[in-house]
């Protein structure tokens, strides 16, 4: 039998990849007025996250928020509609591929400057243990964020104050086009973090129900021992660090890199184990195009959406007692 588990993970990472497909399709056109860092290749990482913390777990995101945002909400329509700049979007058009969120769904905020939304995430996670609420807050960034000192800060407060938050490092390997040997006076960011107080978890893994087990493992090891827990797990973006297109003639990668990580490409795997588990090729097929459906509508509402008006400039700049 196959479980809901391993459908509802395919289901998101198939709505992710098939959603920044449209973007390739229709960006062209100009009318989407925000640059865009994709997330082709990684939807694994975030899909397995957010669907671990559940409804009531709080992410804090960073600017490849595409993923997480589709991942936590499910909700293409309001996601065109941010990309379209219209009022429909979840901060109506001001925010943009970089700046998507959703507080009642659990996305908290995601950040266009590096490592910025990371204390965030250890506040909220300060609250929570102040209320007793018992909620899991996780900081969501690239591997280039650990460069930056708020990082160490966070993380450094986060264990002392001993806080219910998961600190995940969504490793690509490169800070835009810049590989760890160049930008780092360390080998491993694990070897480091282990000196911490706080819990210590890896994987390599493109599999994404191995990467829901791992974060299980981290967020239930983070309850148990009342303190936080360092998640690092790597991936491989099949684009290049902005925009819809592939760079490898840029230099600093190379084709037959991406050759051997798209042998494991996670909507694959998961697709090869659905069909190895019962589903038939017609029945996932129907699946697959409900989800293209949703996504062409979705894309289309956005188009017709009408834009913000002037007033909306002033709204959520300050906080607005309701």
């Amino acid at each position: 039998m196959i479980s809901n588990l391993s459908l509802d993970l395919y289901k998101k990472i198939y709505l992710i990849r098939k959603a920044e497909e449209l973007i390739i399709k229709y960006y062209p056109e100009d009318e989407m007025k925000t640059p865009m860092h994709m997330s082709m290749g990684q939807e694994a990482v975030a899909v397995a996250v957010c669907h671990a913390l559940g409804q009531e777990g709080q992410i804090f995101g960073f600017y490849r928020s595409h993923a997480v945002f589709l991942a936590k909400t499910e909700d293409p329509e309001r996601f065109f509609g941010e990309l379209y700049g219209k009022v429909t979007g979840p901060v109506h058009g001001k925010g943009g591929s970089m700046h998507l969120a959703d507080p009642k769904a659990g996305l908290m905020c995601a950040s266009a400057v590096v490592a910025s939304s990371i204390p965030l995430a250890v506040g909220a996670a300060f609250a929570n243990k102040q209320k007793q609420n018992g909620a899991i807050c996780c900081a969501y960034f690239g591997d280039g964020a650990i460069e930056e000192g708020v990082f160490w800060e966070s993380l450094n407060v986060a264990c002392v104050m001993r806080l219910p938050v998961l600190f995940v490092c969504e490793d690509n390997g490169l800070a835009v086009h810049s590989k760890p040997e160049v930008r780092r006076g360390f080998k491993r960011i694990m070897e480091i973090v282990r000196h911490f107080e706080c819990g210590v978890f890896e994987d390599n893994s493109t599999d994404v129900e191995v990467l829901y087990e791992r974060t299980v493992e981290a967020i239930e090891a983070a309850k148990l021992h009342a303190r936080p827990s360092f998640l690092h797990l790597q991936c491989y973006r099949y684009l290049g660090h902005i925009g819809i297109a592939e760079d490898f003639g840029v230099g600093y990668r190379s084709k037959a890199e991406y050759e051997e990580w798209f042998k494991r490409d996670p909507l694959a795997l998961q697709r090869k184990r659905l069909l190895g588990n019962g589903w038939t090729e017609a029945g996932l097929g129907e699946e697959e195009r409900r989800i293209d459906a949703q996504l062409e509508n979705s894309v289309r509402k956005a188009q017709a959406a009408p834009f913000p008006s002037p007033e909306e400039l002033y709204t959520g700049v300050f906080h607005e007692a309701h």
